[in-house]
């Protein structure tokens, strides 16, 4: 079993672990660490101690100027409008932040002695070369501006899947552009920083909002709403297996999706909240057809949790193959018993969350 606890909502260290969920039983439960990374959080900054790596080499955090906590998200409606000329698709969709994600160390270097970025990633298949998004988004902040001869020291420590629906990779690099800006003295306003995102990728852009989001065109049209309440619980169930986005994106039948009008959706978002925005007719995901062709267990998966009591709303997230959960379960035992003991499966408790203008992320201690 794999069952790991939010680094936006857990105190992590060595000997000590503080679950995501205050309401989660103890009894029975093995928790699994940060993938193999260890940490100590305060409220208002990761603290100097070390963060080491289980089977990796130790991080001293005291050696980095700053350490920025790196949220994935959830779609909590997804509509495809249309394919573009481009060949890329326009979409509506309602994104929201939750407090389950990745830690960025970041750190200026001595202009005198770096001719470059220093990268390093604890998680085993993550590139380190200049393909990665971090490293990218230190480039394009240092060319727009001005700034070519700053280079920074950057250690990402990664608990996020890959091919998940999460936007992990666009989330690290949203976080080092905004990382980035500050060590720099902020020589670009918000703005900037969200015009110049959409270079990199399509939900880059969203991660530069409060946390709630309506997001058009291929997802970088970034239209920020009223935050969704934080705290609200959800419960991410990811399967070993992963998707690509054009694989999913390649089986799309245009004939089966809804014809829901998205904006009717967002304001039923806004206007009820996540659990009483309605079920099935408001919690859609276009890219769930071409998902459950392509891998029919997965839709197996997420009628298991759907038959799971306190579960207000389930669906998948993005174009997969993460399910998450609204709500969290009547009873854990027989939850972990059934999913968090089962092989192939890893499950990650969390919650909503936002950030405070003029503030990044915050750990939700």
């Amino acid at each position: 079993m794999r069952f790991l606890t939010s680094v936006f909502t857990a105190v992590v260290s060595t000997l000590n672990l503080t679950n995501a969920w205050t309401s989660l039983p103890q009894t029975g439960i093995r928790i699994g660490v940060l993938k193999q990374t260890s940490h100590v959080f305060s409220s208002s900054s990761v603290s100097s101690s070390l963060s080491s790596n289980e089977n990796g080499p130790v991080v001293d955090e005291s050696e980095y100027d700053m350490s920025l906590f790196s949220p994935c998200k959830i779609n909590l409606f997804l509509r495809i409008i249309r394919k573009r000329p481009d060949g890329f698709h326009d979409l509506a969709s309602l994104f929201q932040t939750v407090a389950f994600g990745d830690i960025l160390h970041l750190k200026l270097q001595n202009e005198n002695e770096a001719q470059e970025d220093a990268f390093e990633c604890n998680m085993a298949g993550v590139p380190t070369d200049k393909s990665n998004l971090v490293l990218r988004a230190l480039d394009l902040v240092r060319s727009k501006t001005g700034n070519e001869d700053k280079f920074f020291k950057a250690n990402l420590l990664k608990q996020v899947p890959a091919q998940a629906g999460l936007g992990g990779g666009s989330g690290n690099a949203a976080t080092a552009m905004w990382g980035a800006n500050e060590l720099l003295g902020r020589p670009a306003t918000l703005d900037q920083l969200v015009e110049w995102s959409g270079e990199l990728g399509s939900d880059i852009t969203f991660f530069l909002s409060e946390g709630t989001a309506y997001c058009t065109g291929r997802g970088e049209i970034m239209t920020p709403v009223a935050p969704l309440e934080d705290g609200t619980k959800v419960c991410i169930v990811k399967p070993d297996i992963g998707l690509s986005t054009p694989a999913v994106f390649k089986a799309l039948k245009y004939d089966q999706l809804s014809t829901a009008d998205p904006e009717v959706l967002l304001k039923r978002f806004l206007d009820h909240g996540a659990v009483d925005a309605g079920g099935a007719d408001a919690y859609i995901n276009d890219l769930e057809q071409p998902a459950f062709d392509c891998l029919p267990e997965l839709r197996r998966l997420k009628e298991e949790l759907c038959n799971v009591e306190g579960f207000d709303h389930v669906m998948m997230s993005g174009s997969g193959t993460s399910i998450f959960c609204i709500g969290e379960p009547a009873n854990w035992d027989s939850f972990m018993d059934n999913f968090g003991n089962r092989e192939g499966l890893s499950v990650f408790p969390t919650e909503f969350t936002s950030r405070k203008e003029a503030v990044w992320f915050q750990p939700n201690l």
